[in-house]
């Protein structure tokens, strides 16, 4: 029996910029912005996407990973009850919800680093964080010095070898899950947390709710030290994102091949995607913007839990600067999403709904078929079930001789709306794939 997770199909909202949410949280006020990311769902739900990461989503000062409480949605979202309705209404319409746990470190307004301040070595609080010493002050003008995340003392790290800390926080996923219904769990900054007690949190986190997921945000490494029965289930899979737009903008589809072949073993249970809120938009990365349509079925196809990032379906473009994200995380209202409407919405929809409904993509063995430069076409083997996936990032028409691996008679064309059929001649599909394009096929009557 698979979990939701393998049949995943993510939409990844960044609330904060999406909202167009003040960049500081300096008011007591309220806002209740989750109005407008509610109108959100159905759209959602068009693209084949049956699972949301959200995330910061917790009262913060700036940019959401500066948490100062973990049991307060931000004010700037709106309330606890309106990030309820919101988890609720997902469910309602199958969607699963996974947020972002931010607990590599705090903000300076957290209570326990705020009791610090106060009370210095008399505080019950000062090993709750890396490296307190009283023997200097923080650049912040804290009375002590304290280990931060990459130089920024804004945010000091906690001390997870602690076991009131990791306590406290096993604590905070169960009040989520208890008042929010939430179905997962985004761990930032994976790749520093303490291994010991992302251990703990898988043991924890089995016995709060069933098939409860999580998700590491790991960018360089040996990724099965983070994926295993032990800790998580599944993280970031930076190597094939990387793989895509390079292989696509040198026309090597060798380098996407050879990472796939790498990540085999656990590459089916990563989560894949080809922009986030920390990356440049894909849209904007690649040389070629006819490439986005083959980019996204391979996204789709590849082993791994796809995600798409929330204005990718439009092909929305942007860079980050030396000195902001900004444009990575930009407001849009679902109220533009017809005037933003394209031809590559459709695709990225179809695609999705293929992804939703083929088990042979969810955890189906991949197997390569055909590779050149330009041309790369690959199976992935269902329980019942075989589809391949043909791409052609080649400005000219590609003619193919596909060899299919099972014994079958005919090939169903998946993203056509005709459903057209091709016959399988000697173990192989011919078929034509216009420049910068690609096709998915179902295999049948298989013997």
């Amino acid at each position: 029996m698979s979990t939701w997770y393998e049949k995943g199909v993510f939409y990844h909202m960044y609330p904060l910029g999406m909202t167009g949410a003040p960049k500081h949280n300096d008011t007591e006020t309220v806002v209740n912005r989750f109005e407008s990311l509610n109108l959100w769902i159905p759209h959602i739900r068009s693209l084949g996407c049956n699972a949301i990461y959200i995330g910061p989503l917790f009262e913060s000062t700036s940019h959401g990973y500066d948490t100062r409480d973990y049991k307060l949605v931000d004010r700037r979202l709106g309330d606890n009850d309106s990030f309820k309705t919101f988890v609720s209404l997902c469910h309602e319409s199958g969607i699963k919800v996974v947020v972002d746990g931010v607990f590599n470190h705090t903000g300076r307004e957290f209570f326990a680093f705020q009791d610090i301040r106060e009370k210095r070595w008399d505080s019950p609080y000062k090993d709750w964080y890396k490296g307190v010493n009283f023997d200097w002050q923080s650049p912040c003008g804290d009375p002590f010095g304290y280990e931060v995340w990459q130089g920024h003392f804004e945010l000091p790290c906690l001390n997870l070898y602690n076991p009131a800390v990791k306590q406290y926080l096993f604590d905070v996923i169960r009040f989520w899950v208890q008042e929010f219904d939430i179905d997962g769990i985004r761990l930032d900054c994976a790749n520093v947390l303490e291994f010991g007690f992302m251990k703990e949190l898988r043991r924890e986190t089995a016995s709060m709710k069933e098939d409860f997921w999580l998700m590491g945000e790991v960018i360089h490494g040996d990724y099965s030290r983070w994926v295993n029965p032990e800790m998580l289930h599944s993280v970031t899979n930076y190597e094939l994102h990387k793989s895509i737009y390079s292989g696509f903008n040198d026309h090597n589809f060798f380098e996407i091949a050879h990472n796939v072949r790498r990540l085999e073993a656990i590459g089916r249970q990563l989560y894949t995607f080809v922009d986030n809120h920390d990356e440049d938009r894909i849209a904007s990365k690649l040389k070629k913007k006819e490439h986005l349509f083959p980019v996204y079925l391979c996204l789709m196809t590849l082993p791994g839990i796809p995600s798409i990032y929330y204005g990718g379906e439009w092909g929305v473009e942007g860079r980050r600067t030396r000195t902001s994200d900004d444009d990575l995380r930009p407001a849009i209202s679902i109220a533009e999403k017809d005037k933003l409407h394209c031809e590559l919405t459709d695709w990225i929809s179809r695609l999705g709904r293929i992804h939703e409904e083929e088990e042979a993509l969810h955890t189906g063995r991949y197997q390569e078929l055909l590779l050149t430069n330009r041309q790369y076409a690959y199976a992935r083997h269902g329980k019942n079930s075989v589809i391949i996936a043909a791409v052609n990032n080649d400005d000219k028409e590609a003619e193919l001789w596909i060899p299919v691996p099972v014994q079958a008679r005919e090939a169903v064309l998946l993203l056509e709306e005709s459903k057209e059929s091709l016959p399988i001649i000697d173990g192989k599909i011919h078929i034509k794939i216009k420049g910068n394009w690609g096709a998915v096929l179902m295999i049948k009557g298989e013997n």
